[in-house]
């Protein structure tokens, strides 16, 4: 007996393999969480790394970051765990140690797919018990509300908007001056413009016909014996 296998496109059987390829992340490809990612020990961990840092060892934090109620922590998590995996390159190990365990608090950001960094954001120097603090603030402000919530909006880490960039809303007299704007010129009295001075001539002239003259007296006329006299 003879079984005819399925003719399988090149396209039907990447399909089906897709999902055996994809990493098992606990985000889904909306960045939601079904369950909190965050632990109840991540403010140890810190602690313990803070203890074995030295406090003026400097790192770089963004200064202007957008002020997002839902998206700034989850920015500010991204940033601080691209920090971890750079100090880890450099550190010995027991230091390497400590900064692996503070990387798997916060490694959960890497399961969303954020884009590259904006050339917008601008950096200051801090140093790195600033950057562990604030890391730890942020995990415990996600720690209530990052079960269910769906973090795509937030893959675009946002700038604050630049001053200069702001235009202010210009408004009819608003030119440094509190005087109302002029009015502007009827196109009507454009065109009569130059008829103006024929105009009043003969507005003046038909004026004068209208106007009655005033009665001449009149002289009695003498007789002719009156002007012998």
């Amino acid at each position: 007996m003879t079984v005819l296998a399925p003719a399988w496109s090149p396209t039907s059987l990447l399909l089906l393999l897709l999902p055996l390829l994809s990493p098992g992340l606990p985000g889904s490809p909306g960045c939601s969480f079904k369950h909190s990612p965050v632990s109840s020990t991540f403010s140890d961990k810190i602690l313990k790394l803070t203890k074995y840092l030295l406090q003026d060892y400097p790192v770089t934090v963004p200064s202007n970051l957008q002020d997002d109620e839902i998206c700034g922590a989850f920015w500010r998590l991204v940033l601080a765990q691209r920090w971890m995996g750079r100090l880890q390159t450099v550190a010995g190990s027991e230091m390497q140690k400590l900064l692996e365990e503070v990387d798997t608090e916060i490694s959960f950001v890497t399961s969303c797919a954020f884009q590259p960094l904006p050339s917008c954001l601008r950096f200051v120097q801090t140093n790195i018990s600033h950057l562990l603090q604030d890391t730890s603030r942020q995990l415990d402000a996600l720690r209530l509300g990052i079960t269910g919530r769906n973090f795509s909006q937030c893959l675009e880490v946002q700038c604050q908007p630049d001053s200069s960039t702001l235009q202010p809303l210009r408004t009819p007299g608003a030119l440094g001056s509190m005087e109302p704007p002029a009015p502007a010129a009827s196109p009507l009295l454009l065109l009569l413009l130059p008829l103006l001075p024929a105009l009043l001539a003969a507005a003046w002239c038909l004026r004068r016909r209208a106007t009655p003259r005033p009665a001449e007296p009149v002289h009695p006329v003498s007789s002719p014996r009156e002007q012998l006299v």
